[in-house]
């Protein structure tokens, strides 16, 4: 795979991370756990552990339940969007160190696919509820399988 399609994949696996935050480090766990994505040799090796995949499995079932909530804080507020930005890149790094590529530019992609994730997702989310008038919960499922599906797509390219 070429370094720009490992640096592509990483910035939207980061936009999987603003879309729904878990399910990028969980995707990428999964991966590393089914040797999709080799990271033995990473000091983000720890992510293809059952323990690991399990954990962020459980932590993503956990955000697609709370996301549906009426008192879910918005994504855009401090706290949910740094969560975005650091999930995103730690899924970057991952995906560029086991492409051999620097983990360290995977994560600043990552991260940056993580915040553009946050803000492009939200206002699709809102202009899509306003335009086909259905209840926001109907459009929340629709970008749960988006993110689970899309996340899915981009590791199983490796």
């Amino acid at each position: 795979m070429s370094t720009i399609s490992v640096l592509a994949l990483a910035v939207a696996i980061g936009g999987i991370a603003g879309l729904r935050s878990m399910t990028a480090p969980a995707v990428v766990s999964w991966a590393a756990h089914w040797e999709w994505l080799d990271l033995h040799h990473s000091p983000l090796a720890f992510l293809g552990s059952t323990a690991a995949t399990y954990v962020l499995t459980v932590l993503t079932v956990a955000e697609l339940v709370v996301d549906k909530l009426p008192k879910t804080p918005s994504r855009k507020t401090l706290g949910p969007l740094i969560g975005r930005l650091v999930l995103g890149g730690l899924s970057g790094a991952a995906l560029c160190a086991a492409a051999n590529q620097s983990a360290a530019v995977g994560a600043a992609l990552g991260g940056l696919g993580g915040i553009a994730g946050t803000f492009l997702g939200y206002e699709l989310r809102t202009r899509l509820g306003q335009t086909v008038k259905v209840p926001d919960f109907l459009i929340a499922l629709l970008e749960d399988v988006v993110a689970v599906g899309g996340g899915l797509f981009l590791v199983s390219l490796f």
